[in-house]
């Protein structure tokens, strides 16, 4: 019997969540089951109130709103305790289609992928700025080069997991999961595909995008520490090299002058030579130790998700 759960992270959302809730299937061709799942990010309006009188299966609460990240990983929790074969996760603006939900999960129907993103029409969409289009086809570039993926709308929050991907994720940043759930997939391996989808009116401003300046900081930040953390070794030697080759090039010439028989020592070109060189030398080290300490971090991942497994099946 396949179990499909959708999850939503609500925050604030009652005047938007009735619609999502309406939209949304409760049978779907190849799913035997279809519930809905909650999760309250600390919400000081009548957000449950709205879940409830809709009909939905469970509602998480937090006590008090902890972010868009958070809330996604507690509804991954739930879901997977809950006895979710897939993950449909959606947002509670109603901004993505619902009746693209089949085709979100039959690549995992199918076991061709274990994660799918709902990719969105962006040039498409009206209420989407011209630097916000130019921003979001930027983002998924970059995320596509640190991931080692071909997901065309890498902040697309419509998105299926199979229950063993979801075992899988975790989430440190405390921004938005969009972007380091595909980067981290792609290091890990994971078999990760993309289907076009269709997007409602616009109901309400993003609360994740609150200016621009901040949105590209944030999310540069968040694919620079993913990076870090899962390809340490080449991020450090990429660094490392910059300034080592700087210091390389200025002793060679420091080197030519000195066999030129100049009269000047340039002493301090040759002192800045000795600093850049080891600069370069202590951020390849640096790459050395993050590396073994990746090694030690990718099997504490495996012993969690075994006791994930192990905690879900009892």
């Amino acid at each position: 019997m396949i179990k499909l759960i959708i999850q939503i992270p609500c925050y604030n959302e009652e005047a938007t969540l009735g619609a999502t809730l309406a939209d949304l299937p409760r049978e779907l061709p190849g799913v035997d089951q279809i519930q809905w799942l909650i999760i309250d990010d600390g919400s000081r309006d009548r957000t449950v109130e709205v879940a409830e009188a809709s009909g939905v299966d469970y509602i998480v609460r937090h006590p008090k709103n902890q972010g868009l990240a958070k809330a996604f990983m507690t509804g991954l929790r739930h879901s997977l305790a809950a006895g979710a074969d897939i993950i449909v996760n959606t947002d509670a603006d109603n901004q993505y289609c619902a009746t693209d939900i089949p085709h979100l999960i039959e690549p995992i129907l199918l076991q061709r992928a274990e994660i799918v993103v709902g990719a969105r029409p962006i040039n498409k969409i009206p209420h989407f700025s011209p630097i916000k289009k130019t921003l979001q086809r930027l983002g998924s570039y970059v995320v596509r080069l640190a991931s080692n993926t071909n997901i065309p709308d890498a902040p697309s929050g419509f998105r299926a997991f199979s229950r063993e991907a979801a075992f899988q994720i975790n989430v440190f940043d405390n921004y938005t999961y969009t972007l380091e759930t595909i980067i981290q997939a792609g290091q890990k391996g994971m078999a990760i595909t993309s289907v076009p989808v269709g997007v409602n009116g616009d109901l309400r401003p993003s609360r994740l995008v609150k200016s621009t300046p901040t949105y590209i900081l944030r999310s540069m930040t968040t694919i620079l520490r993913i990076f870090m953390l899962y390809k340490p070794l080449r991020f450090f030697l990429i660094l490392g090299s910059i300034p080592f080759s700087a210091g390389f090039l200025l002793g060679v010439r420091w080197l030519i002058f000195f066999f030129m028989g100049t009269d000047r020592t340039r002493v301090p070109s040759l002192i800045l030579t000795a600093i850049l060189i080891l600069i370069g030398f202590q951020l390849w080290m640096f790459g050395l130790v993050a590396d073994l300490m990746a090694a030690n971090r990718r099997l504490m991942e495996d012993i969690q998700v075994n006791l994930r497994k192990e905690n879900n099946a009892n």
